[in-house]
């Protein structure tokens, strides 16, 4: 194997870290977006029926004692899943720069080709890490956001009882 091929075989390496890594944050995006939406509707199914019983005390009517039950855990369950929400969107934005980050990379990579940067080496290794960093970061989010589910649930399980 000459110099030229080993150059060669390298360099589609570092490309391939990065782009790997794009299409997996890509696939974590689309799984976070969609959780996303669903805790969205679920604050507005939750805010309509929270709405609905505001209203009924409005017009003078009291709540029975479920009613009442269902109110308090409504205020509830609305403030823990606006809380989630802000973790799911913290998630997207970290993945979101991890992409970048990556992005990045593949471009510093493809200048260093072309000009033989110095210190090219090492931006490509800050830029990918930092990447790597980001990406972690928002799995930590994504970990938040499930515990904070699961609260919610038990809000909701206790509220019945």
């Amino acid at each position: 194997m000459d110099i030229n091929s080993e150059f060669i075989f390298k360099m589609i390496q570092f490309m391939l870290a990065p782009a790997v890594m794009i299409s997996a944050c890509g696939l974590l995006l689309l799984g976070i977006n969609n959780r996303y939406s669903s805790i969205a509707n679920r604050i507005r199914l939750l805010n309509d029926e929270r709405r609905r019983l505001i209203l009924k005390i409005k017009d003078g009517r009291e709540l029975d004692f479920l009613e009442s039950n269902r109110f308090a855990s409504l205020k509830k369950q609305l403030d823990q899943l606006f809380c989630r929400l802000g973790y799911v969107k913290s998630c997207v934005v970290s993945y979101s720069i991890g992409i970048f980050l990556f992005v990045l990379t593949s471009f510093l990579i493809g200048i260093d080709l072309i000009f033989n940067i110095q210190s090219g080496n090492v931006l490509m290794m800050i830029s990918f890490v930092s990447g790597m960093i980001s990406v972690g970061v928002g799995i930590l989010f994504a970990l938040r956001e499930i515990i904070k589910g699961h609260k919610i649930i038990e809000i909701e399980i206790k509220a019945e009882e």
